[in-house]
Order: C-alpha cells, then sequence, then structure tokens
C-alpha cells in the first residue's frame, strides 16, 4: 500500500470564529484541481505522454480493457455523486448548489485517502436516469460514492447501482456514519464495561442515516433497536410506513414498545438523534444509568452536550467544537482506499464492520469518556482503515 498524501498537513480546528469573507474566499474558483503525474519539460516527454505514443497505450487497452486499470487512472479514481437532493442539513437544493460540497468531500478524498476523485452532479432525481448516466460513464472511474441523495430513493440507487457495476459503491451518508458510530459505540462500552449485546438503542430518524446504523449494529449483535421516525415507534403494521421502513419493523422494537420519544427513551441505553429534531432534558433524565448520548445532528445537536452530560456517562456529536465528534471522514477515505487497494468489486458487510474496528483500535491507547473515537484529523486512521478494508475483501472473496 503506497503512503497516503504526504504534502497535506492538517490541524485540529481552533475556536477563532471563521467570517463569512474568509468562507467565500476559500471556495473562490472552486477547491480542486488537476495535477500531472508525468511532468512535460520537453519534446520527448510530449511525444510519449501524447501523439504519438499515447496510440500504442490506447491500442493495447482496446485489445486488452483490462489493461486500463494500470495504464489510467480509473482504478484509483473515485466518482462523487450527487443530485442535490439532501445536502447536508439544508434539504434538496438542486444539483448546482451541492457541488461545493462534492468539491469539499473531493479534497478530503486526496488529503487522507490519498485518492483522486472527481465530484458529478446530475440535474435529475430519476433513479433509473442516475443509473443510466453511471452505468455509461463507468470506463471513466474505478468507484463510485454517493452523496447527499434523499431517502428513500437512495435505498434503491444503491442496491441497483451495486448490481450494476462491476466496482464499490457506497452511500456514505448511510454506511459511513453507521461505521464511526458502531466504532464509537463499541469504544463507549469498552470505557462503562458493557456488552453491546444487551443494550437498547433508540435511533431517532429513520432516513438514510437512521436506517444504516441499525442495520450495522443490528449486525453487530446489539441487544435491541427501537427506531423512530416523524410518527414515533416503528413497529409492524404501524401506518404510514414504507417498504424499507416495514423490513426495518420486522427485525426492530423487540420490546414492543408504542409511542414516541418519551416512550422509547424510557430506560434506553443508548441514543442515537439523527433527525434534526430536539429532546428535551427530562426525557433524556429516564434513560438507564451510565447511558450513553449520540447527539448527531449538525449544527445543533437533538440536546446540547452539557445537558446531557447531566444523565449520559458519555456524550458524543457531529460537532468539531465537542469532544467525541462523530465524522464520516474517519471512515470514508480509508474504506474506499482499502477496496481499491484489494481491487474489490464491492463493499461488503464484513469490509464495513472490519472499518468500524479499525477506527475503534486507534483510539484504544487513549480511551475515555471524552475520547472514543479518534480525532477526524488523525493521521492514523486511513492507513489503519485501509488495510483492515482489504483484508475483509480478500476473506470475504470479492477482491
Amino acid at each position: 500500500m503506497t503512503a497516503v498524501n504526504e504534502e497535506a498537513t492538517v490541524t485540529e480546528p481552533t475556536d477563532t470564529p471563521i467570517s463569512d469573507e474568509e468562507i467565500f474566499t476559500a471556495h473562490e474558483g472552486g477547491k480542486l484541481g488537476v495535477s500531472v503525474t508525468k511532468p512535460l519539460t520537453d519534446p520527448r516527454a510530449l511525444s510519449i505522454a501524447y501523439t504519438p505514443g499515447v496510440a500504442k497505450v490506447s491500442l493495447a487497452i482496446a485489445a486488452d480493457k483490462a489493461l486500463a486499470k494500470r495504464y489510467t487512472w480509473t482504478s484509483r479514481l473515485v466518482a462523487v455523486v450527487s443530485d442535490g437532493t439532501a445536502v447536508l442539513g439544508l434539504g434538496d437544493i438542486g444539483a448546482a448548489a451541492s457541488l461545493p460540497v462534492m468539491e469539499g468531500k473531493a479534497a478530503l478524498f486526496k488529503t487522507f485517502g490519498g485518492l483522486d476523485s472527481i465530484p458529478l452532479v446530475l440535474e435529475t432525481t430519476n433513479v433509473d436516469e442516475i443509473i443510466e448516466t453511471l452505468v455509461r460513464l463507468r470506463p471513466s472511474f474505478g468507484a463510485v460514492n454517493l452523496e447527499d441523495i434523499s431517502a428513500p430513493r437512495c435505498f434503491e440507487l444503491e442496491e441497483r447501482l451495486i448490481e450494476a457495476l462491476d466496482i464499490p459503491v457506497f452511500h456514505d451518508d448511510q454506511h459511513g456514519t453507521a461505521i464511526v458510530l458502531l466504532a464509537a459505540l463499541r469504544n463507549a462500552n469498552k470505557v462503562l464495561g458493557k456488552d453491546i449485546g444487551e443494550q437498547r438503542v433508540v435511533i431517532a430518524g429513520a432516513g438514510a442515516a437512521g436506517i444504516a446504523c441499525a442495520k450495522i449494529l443490528l449486525a453487530a449483535g446489539i441487544g435491541d433497536v427501537t427506531l423512530l421516525d416523524s410518527r414515533g415507534i416503528i413497529f409492524p403494521g404501524r401506518d404510514g410506513l414504507n417498504p424499507i421502513k416495514e423490513r426495518m419493523a420486522e427485525v426492530t422494537n423487540k420490546a414492543n414498545l408504542r409511542g414516541g420519544p418519551v416512550e422509547a427513551m424510557k430506560g434506553a441505553d443508548v441514543f442515537v438523534g439523527l433527525s434534526a429534531g430536539t429532546v428535551p432534558e427530562e426525557v433524556v433524565a429516564t434513560m438507564a444509568d451510565d447511558a450513553i448520548v449520540f447527539a448527531l445532528s449538525n449544527p445543533t445537536p437533538e440536546i446540547h452536550p452539557d445537558v446531557a452530560r447531566k444523565h449520559a456517562a458519555i456524550v458524543a456529536t457531529g460537532r468539531s467544537d465537542f469532544p467525541n465528534q462523530i465524522n464520516n471522514v474517519l471512515a470514508f477515505p480509508g474504506i474506499f482506499r482499502g477496496a481499491l487497494d484489494a481491487g474489490a468489486r464491492r463493499i461488503t458487510e464484513r469490509m464495513k464492520l472490519a472499518a468500524a474496528d479499525a477506527i475503534a483500535a486507534v483510539a484504544e491507547d487513549e480511551l475515555g469518556p471524552d475520547k472514543i473515537v479518534p480525532s477526524a484529523l488523525d493521521p492514523r486512521v486511513a492507513p489503519e482503515v485501509a488495510a483492515a478494508v482489504a483484508r475483509a475483501a480478500k476473506e470475504d472473496g470479492v477482491a
């Protein structure tokens, strides 16, 4: 495995306020560019890189398409794809407005995973059209990172793309969040001496991230999951369930609870907030002893961390200005790096669980109530995740 981008340096965030002028200046002209790996310094180099030399490489690939992996950047290139329908906490703001976010994602791929990526924002929300577009563009890239696509379309889109393409496809809003959440919960339980198999988790929010978090916790052996949407606890036969929620109703809520957040959180061991709603302090106070609260909505957590700490032993958020930031950047650069290093055709559940274990392991030496995951800027994370994911890909036979 080659080293990640060694030229990039990152530092911990400061408390200095960031002005609007500083933000817009930093984005002016975009955040990405293309660098040349073989400098064109003389006529000989030009003849090798372009005509006439390049024709020999093109003819070789025409005779054997597999050679494109060796002689182009395809096998190391990630397409970051969005239709702009669920951007950050901003909602459906359209393809053009989503592009700064996709550029930022590509910058994170390069900085933390050493991978090149291309933002592709599509002026369509039709699942069939998105799939057709990416299938036609398949010769240009080696993996697809789906981003900021609204639920429930995102589930169908990912499932169908995985079948349509022979390369890794990964919806980060789902699986990146779930992987880092699992890593955080594993380490929180180590701090508290608790067993995941004996815990009941309440997940507020049954969109892309909430469904994926429930699935990965179930795969990890969680005792029970209580899943909430805007209409309350999800259970079999409840009105207003789409097909995805109907399937989740069959495998969650072993406690057979009914009602809303008040009924769900009473006696719960873990709360995971992914709904952009609010949770009153008195409801958090009804959770089990040594409770764990992951209030992950941005920019405003479901409950302020200082308030949550009055009743919970460990508190995490999605923000960088509080301890225990659950940030997807801990997951996706290493996951894609490992998948591409292994030549994986897809990203399996074993690979996701391996990524969670690797993230958790990096933080073990400094483990404590305010240190259950590594810093998002920790340079050890992506290489460890990549190595674990590549091993899991080989074990699963998809490499």
